[in-house]
């Protein structure tokens, strides 16, 4: 029954008033503690805890598209979903060792300001706009609208309200400034994680009670024995769900330039740690990483036994979408609503949680680009710290309610939530790390590669993307670099799968710079190093143990589901 009750309207209140009155405070204290300075709101700088940091990473990350759209892809393909997640936490631990010391000893605050430094204003400028065009109309509507439609399925509530809601929420949130995200972020993911974790021991023990027993365990147990094929972590090629995630790429291929991307190069989440001190970055980092093995818990296994469910005559009409086929993405709302009153508004603050928070993170970090790389350096070169504040938080609204005009047009709900942001990210990201990873590791790379990773990379992604349709790619089957991928007109093309296509576009991308670095270098033209040494890249013994334990748990975990 989509409807919450009085109890769950209580609950929910509960948390509203608990994260808005605590970010009140914070930012009241903030004012009586220092001048509303441009890097006082955009980064918090010197403010943030490690544990606020690690939070807040999290609160970020997790959002509608893992709660709704990993869960979805838990009912439709199982455990091997959470790569994204489990690769991301020794991610972390690389981003930790060695991205954020480059950009914190060169005090680097944007991504657009690394680019700039390292390359040329000309970079730097395509690139913002790049990163806002993407951030405003794949990731924050993507976020808002995946977020309203689970909302409105669990409670009932008008979708347009439910859209218009978040974003009221999330601006009210990030008006606040950085500080005020990050520690807030502290509230929601208590609320996220313990809520999530109601959810999946409720769900579990509805999977028990099909074998005629209770509690979290049996439930997983029966899971296991039930759905065997769903806790497989590495997929052989003649399964269906072999291009989405392809065998051992996610291990050895095109799963690093996602989550090195995302989690090293993306104002976004770097955002965090730039305002803080090494090892405050790292131990926030590092916590993060830990939170991350923990995810799949709360927004892979609620999917699984929604599909146990489902497989044994459950939940038959409550998974068809409004087109009377069944759709995965419902798996989460259904569970929620399976739940008693009370712990269902629990569950609907933990979700709700989680999709402000991240609209209020990725809303800052869009108005952090804007104000900095693009109006004080093109618009207003002599604005103000308080008018960059300003202008700041006019942004922040203009973004927002652009995301809520476009975001029912995009076909978001169609596509499939993760599925939509990780293909229309991926056409750039590819050439991004390349452009930033060079950047950081090889003095000799140019202005001029640079560009080619901008410009080249992305035409490089739309043409493997597009490749098929002009070209039989059977010959590559052999390899496993291509595979028989079902079309919308119910015919089939041999297609590379788009995380190995990520791969491909990476390596050709960084030969390249290469070759037009060493160009440029036999031309005379100069280029512009880091400031960076060896010392800068020694982590102290608390997090090189709390490394290598995440490090062994993922060993096992890969292990036990391989």
């Amino acid at each position: 029954m989509n409807t919450l009750q009085i109890t769950d309207y209580l609950v929910f209140l509960v948390y509203f008033f608990i994260v808005s009155g605590y970010g009140y405070w914070i930012y009241k204290r903030k004012q009586t503690a220092s001048h509303s300075a441009s890097h006082d709101y955009f980064l918090a700088e010197g403010s943030l805890t490690w544990w606020a940091i690690g939070t807040s990473l999290i609160a970020s990350n997790i959002s509608s598209e893992q709660f709704i759209a990993m869960s979805g892809n838990g009912f439709k393909m199982g455990l091997a979903i959470a790569t994204y997640e489990w690769m991301a936490a020794i991610t972390l631990i690389i981003v930790a060792v060695f991205f954020i010391p480059v950009y914190l000893k060169n005090k680097i605050f944007t991504m657009p300001q690394f680019l700039s430094q390292r390359y040329n204003g000309d970079v730097a400028m395509i690139m913002a706009v790049f990163w806002l065009l993407l951030y405003v109309i794949v990731n924050l509507t993507s976020i808002l609208y995946l977020g309203a439609l689970a909302i409105n399925g669990i409670s009932g509530l008008n979708l347009d309200l439910c859209m218009y809601a978040l974003a009221f929420f999330a601006i009210i949130i990030a008006l606040g400034g950085m500080k005020v995200i990050g520690y807030t972020d502290v509230i929601q993911v208590v609320f996220l994680i313990f809520g999530g974790l109601v959810t999946t021991y409720l769900a579990l023990n509805k999977v028990a009670e099909l074998n005629g027993q209770t509690g979290f365990v049996e439930g997983f147990n029966y899971m296991y024995t039930q759905s065997g094929d769903h806790f497989h972590m590495i997929f052989k090629q003649d399964n269906a769900n072999f291009p989405s995630l392809p065998g051992l790429t996610v291990l050895l291929g095109g799963m690093w330039i996602v989550n090195l991307n995302y989690w090293g190069c993306n104002q976004y989440i770097t955002q965090r740690a730039l305002g803080a001190d090494l090892k405050t970055a790292r131990s926030g980092i590092l916590f993060a990483a830990f939170l991350k093995l923990l995810m799949p818990i709360i927004v892979v296994l609620p999917g699984i036994a929604a599909y146990v469910i489902y497989t044994k005559g459950g939940l038959q009409t409550e998974m068809l979408g409004a087109d009377g086929i069944l759709n995965p993405d419902r798996s989460y709302p259904v569970l929620l609503n399976l739940l008693p009153v009370g712990l269902k508004g629990l569950s609907f603050a933990a979700l709700t949680a989680a999709v402000v928070a991240s609209l209020a993170g990725k809303v800052n970090s869009i108005s952090t680009i804007f104000t900095l790389d693009i109006y004080k350096k093109k618009i207003d070169v002599d604005a103000s710290e308080l008018k960059m504040v300003r202008v700041g938080k006019m942004a922040v609204v203009g973004a927002m309610l652009i995301a809520v005009i476009i975001a029912p047009h995009l076909g978001i709900d169609k596509k499939g939530g993760f599925e939509f942001i990780q293909e229309y990210s991926g056409f750039v990201s590819p050439g991004i790390f390349a452009m930033f990873i060079l950047g950081f590791f090889w003095k000799k790379t140019s202005s001029n590669a640079a560009m080619f990773a901008t410009i080249g990379g992305f035409i490089l992604s739309v043409v493997f993307k597009f490749l098929p349709k002009f070209m039989n790619l059977e010959f590559l089957s052999s390899t496993g670099f291509s595979t028989l991928v079902p079309q919308e007109d119910g015919t089939s093309l041999y297609e590379i799968p788009f995380l190995d296509r990520m791969g491909f576009v990476f390596v050709i991308c960084v030969v390249l710079m290469i070759g037009i670095s060493l160009i440029d270098q036999k031309r005379g033209l100069k280029t512009k190093g880091l400031e960076i040494d060896s010392s800068m890249f020694k982590v102290n013994s608390a997090f090189l143990a709390g490394s290598l334990l995440i490090v062994g748990l993922l060993v096992a975990l890969y292990s036990v589901f391989w």
